[in-house]
């Protein structure tokens, strides 16, 4: 058997997650999002002002299907095309309208009936990047660079009725607003620090959205990996 210890970071204690109470336009879709990491849940859990809690639970993976956004088969595009089929960023520019469209149709992957996904996490500065790479501001190296900065880790998201009926909280400790808002906001502007000085190295070998919209890249390139 393969069990995982899940953290929940939130405002409130929550001993049974309900599949139905997740949002549509959230990094995935509707679901329970968890990390492996309590330090992150705590920070997740905190807002500016407000104390919060990092929920514990176990879940048994044996059975399950699990679609990994890190293994060798995907490359940040895929992250990236669900990610922009759910929030709905501002798009300004042609590149981007199309960008967007042409990443939904040709890289999303097959994740309808996984029970759990993992993946990267999109917090306001993450997303920002990944906005940036579809308006053509960044390369997709920058963009790759820019998911590993402040050392968010993955999340794990439970996605069907199967995999919350398998959830058992356990316990939960409660996060200190004034340690781990402050740890937040860190991180973050650690984060955006870093991204600005990788900008200061312009990537004129890079592939950039336009690339990929004029050559039709597809996920298969040997150039994305």
């Amino acid at each position: 058997m393969s069990k995982l210890i899940l953290y929940h970071g939130s405002p409130e204690i929550i001993e049974k997650p309900l599949f139905e109470k997740g949002k549509e336009y959230n990094d995935y879709g509707r679901g329970f999002y968890c990390t492996e990491h309590i330090e992150l849940a705590k920070e997740w859990a905190c807002t500016d002002g407000i104390d919060g809690y990092a929920n514990r639970y176990e879940i048994e993976t044996d059975g399950l299907k699990v679609l990994k956004l890190s293994s060798d088969e995907f490359t940040v595009l895929n992250w990236l095309a669900i990610l922009l089929l759910h929030r709905k960023p501002k798009l300004n520019t042609p590149v981007s309208v199309q960008g967007r469209k042409y990443l939904i149709e040709n890289f999303v992957p097959d994740f309808e009936d996984s029970d759990l996904i993992i993946g990267y996490r999109a917090d306001d500065s993450y997303f920002s990047f990944a906005r940036s790479f579809v308006n053509n501001e960044i390369s997709l190296r920058q963009l790759s660079f820019a998911m590993r900065l402040g050392k968010l880790g993955e999340q794990i998201v439970l996605k069907s009725n199967t995999a919350f009926d398998r959830i058992e909280f356990i316990d939960y400790t409660v996060a200190d607003n004034a340690v781990y808002y402050a740890k937040r906001k860190a991180r973050d502007e650690e984060a955006r620090a870093a991204y600005i000085r990788e900008l200061e190295t312009d990537d004129i070998n890079g592939i950039y959205m336009r690339d990929i919209l004029r050559e039709e890249i597809k996920p298969d390139d040997i150039r994305l990996r």
